[in-house]
């Protein structure tokens, strides 16, 4: 396993940095590239951090690969408007796929959310579950797809919804019990974690992973 190389998009934000931070770690990644709209802030020798347009990607700018990360994604006020949101959230992902596919890689860690489901009559949650049924179609060898509820944890632009509703999550997660567990809020280092976890065993076919094996898989 070691000598490994991985590719990490979303570097920048709330789990894209804990992700960065946790690869950095791992003996078994002799390469990590990161695919960003701005510089990530880490500095590390196996580290190749690239600033691109994610609009304008080419096969040029992703190198060989075995193991891609995407935590990639705004929000619909960030991206002034449905087509905007569609196009970071499930275009630039899909490309990213496309690309890294091509590039030699065979397992894939996507950042989803709970709820998500392509027929869903909540225009957010609906491009969700297209990206993840896209991406069960790319080819990928591993996919394994994390659908968190609130995510815990500090971020450069607190954004007024979370900061009412991640402590109301908190707050009454011993409460979500059976069909509502998966909603209980999980810290996004957790979350890392996980993903890396689960692509390091790198067990084949596509699953989706929710609360209770998030929170195992990250422990």
């Amino acid at each position: 396993m070691t000598g490994r190389t991985a590719l990490l998009v979303g570097a920048t934000g709330l789990v894209g940095g804990h992700c960065l931070g946790r690869l950095l770690t791992e003996p078994v990644y002799s390469k990590v590239t990161v695919l960003a709209r701005r510089d990530s802030g880490h500095r590390d020798e196996r580290l190749d951090e690239r600033v691109v347009d994610f609009g304008a990607l080419t096969a040029a700018d992703v190198p060989a690969v075995d193991d891609v990360y995407c935590a990639l994604g705004t929000t619909m006020a960030k991206a002034g408007s449905k087509e905007a949101f569609r196009r970071v959230d499930h275009d630039h992902v899909l490309k990213v796929a496309e690309l890294a596919h091509a590039a030699g890689a065979t397992r894939f860690a996507l950042v989803s959310s709970i709820g998500a489901d392509p027929d869903s009559r909540t225009f957010y949650l609906r491009v969700k579950g297209e990206t993840e049924r896209d991406l069960a179609a790319a080819g990928f060898e591993c996919l394994e797809i994390f659908r968190p509820s609130g995510l815990v944890g500090e971020r450069d632009d607190r954004r007024l919804a979370e900061r009412v509703s991640i402590p109301l999550l908190q707050a009454v997660s011993g409460l979500l019990a059976g069909s509502l567990r998966p909603y209980r809020a999980v810290r996004a280092v957790t979350v890392a974690r996980a993903m890396v976890t689960a692509l390091l065993a790198g067990e084949a076919g596509s699953r989706v992973r929710t609360y209770a094996e998030i929170e195992a898989l990250g422990a």
